[in-house]
């Protein structure tokens, strides 16, 4: 069978996965994740291609504010490292800040958050725990502006 995120061909019990009363199958963990994350946009709505199958891409852009900025060394490995990950189209680092553009198709936010956490036990210096940390701390964040934008979109 065919892996719907890489589109490899599979055996039917490769890492297989259960979605809305079909079986699917995928050549490694890692699809799999990404499948499952975001399952619409692989197999889209009865009636409607999802974006995977259209060969759309999901462009989003994380910005992750950091407890402390890298030095000019940890930058580079940290861009290195992440520029590795399938569907990671850039990443900006200036001081504390980090920006990083990603095909949500091809990776997750859960996976960039566990390649951080790898990145980090790498640079050793307690940068694993900063990096999870700041991360958590975006989401938060994040969470709390869209919980202020439908407050303000279904009260008013």
């Amino acid at each position: 069978v065919e892996d719907y995120v890489c589109h490899m061909q599979v055996p039917s019990t490769s890492f297989a996965a259960e979605f809305a009363g079909g079986h699917y199958s995928f050549c490694s963990a890692q699809c799999r994740e990404r499948f499952l994350a975001n399952p619409r946009l692989y197999v889209g709505f009865p009636g409607h291609k999802a974006p995977a199958q259209e060969g759309k891409k999901i462009i989003k852009r994380r910005r992750l504010l950091l407890s402390a900025p890298f030095d000019a060394i940890q930058a580079e490995q940290v861009k290195r490292a992440l520029l590795e990950m399938m569907g990671i189209h850039e990443i900006l680092i200036e001081g504390d800040k980090i920006e990083i553009q990603y095909d949500l198709i091809q990776v997750t936010a859960g996976q960039i958050a566990d390649k951080l956490a790898l990145i980090g036990a790498d640079l050793g210096g307690g940068w694993k725990d900063r990096l999870k940390l700041d991360f958590i701390n975006y989401l938060e964040e994040c969470e709390i502006g869209n919980l202020e934008i439908h407050r303000d979109k279904y009260c008013h």
